[in-house]
């Protein structure tokens, strides 16, 4: 049995390789993913943190599950609030073939599954970039997005100045156009693709502001009182989403859901669809893309960690 840290997992995962992978995985069929299961899991004196159950597979290949926890108040102490591990069993014969750090992984993911929506959702002439969150998402969501797109400047906002400093520092070190700034609705006005990663439960983004055109990544909200974009920012926006049955449960829908100002009709589709040829209508067309994270995802990148299709 193997296992996989969480510098072996980084080198595994370049982001064309990564970005291709996802892609080829929501192309067929033989790659599946049932519902994940979310707990609550109480901790004393603190928010309730949460224990998410992943499971996928390519059929006759191979089998993950990840785990993971989140916990909100972690961040005050200077501690990661998601923390995950992967296990990857054949998909042939059952038997466990290891384990991999999935913080890496899921950070890794995530960022590439946003970029392949981007590569269908956000203008063609798209050139500024906003990062909204400054964890450990934040400059991985920069790098996949440059990795489909040339961005004339990338502005990261955080709540905490000093962290969207040390984002925009990492990416400047990378060669990359990035700065961090203050006025997060300026920015916002500014965008041409606004990509949030972050767990905040009140809205940050405000759809009053897009201009037309825009493309917005909400991929921070997984459960139902989480929420990054406002109700203006549905309203205006075309929706795509990873996969429907995980993203109608964070709060970015789920609240518009339960209040009637959506229906799940108004979907427009998912990232199989997206991959199959499906896109943005018009240049004016305000677009949103809200990932929730899916197995589908998890089992694309540990198959490249594991080496499964070398």
């Amino acid at each position: 049995m193997r296992f996989f840290g969480p510098e072996a997992v980084a080198e595994a995962l370049p982001w064309p390789e990564l970005i291709a992978a996802i892609e080829a995985a929501f192309a067929t069929d033989a790659a599946q993913a049932p519902e994940r299961t979310v707990h609550p899991v109480p901790v004393p004196g603190e928010n309730d943190a949460s224990l998410l159950l992943k499971p996928g597979w390519i059929i006759g290949e191979v089998i993950a599950v990840k785990a993971v926890t989140f916990f909100p108040d972690n961040g005050a102490r200077d501690l990661a609030t998601v923390n995950a591990g992967v296990l990857l069993f054949s998909g042939a014969d059952g038997t466990l073939l290891g384990a991999c750090d999935g913080n890496e992984l899921t950070t890794r993911r995530t960022a590439a599954a946003s970029a392949v929506a981007a590569k269908r959702l956000a203008r063609p002439d798209a050139s500024r970039l906003l990062v909204v969150g400054t964890g450990a998402l934040a400059p991985m969501t920069a790098e996949a997005h440059c990795a489909v797109r040339e961005f004339d400047s990338i502005d990261v906002w955080g709540r905490r100045p000093g962290q969207a400093s040390r984002v925009a520092e990492r990416l400047a070190g990378a060669g990359l156009p990035a700065r961090a700034i203050i006025d997060l609705d300026a920015a916002v006005g500014a965008a041409d693709v606004i990509s949030c990663v972050t767990g905040s439960t009140e809205p940050l983004v405000k759809g009053a502001l897009l201009r037309p055109g825009a493309h917005v990544d909400l991929i921070g909200s997984f459960t139902a009182d989480m929420r990054e974009s406002d109700d203006d920012v549905i309203a205006r926006a075309s929706l795509w989403v990873d996969t429907r049955a995980d993203a109608v449960h964070a709060g970015d829908l789920a609240q518009p859901l339960a209040s009637g100002l959506l229906d799940i009709a108004d979907i427009r589709g998912d990232l199989a669809d997206l991959v199959g040829g499906a896109g943005r209508g018009s240049d004016d067309e305000i677009t949103v893309f809200k990932s929730a994270g899916t197995a589908l995802e998890d089992v694309a990148a540990a198959r490249l960690v594991f080496g499964a299709t070398r």
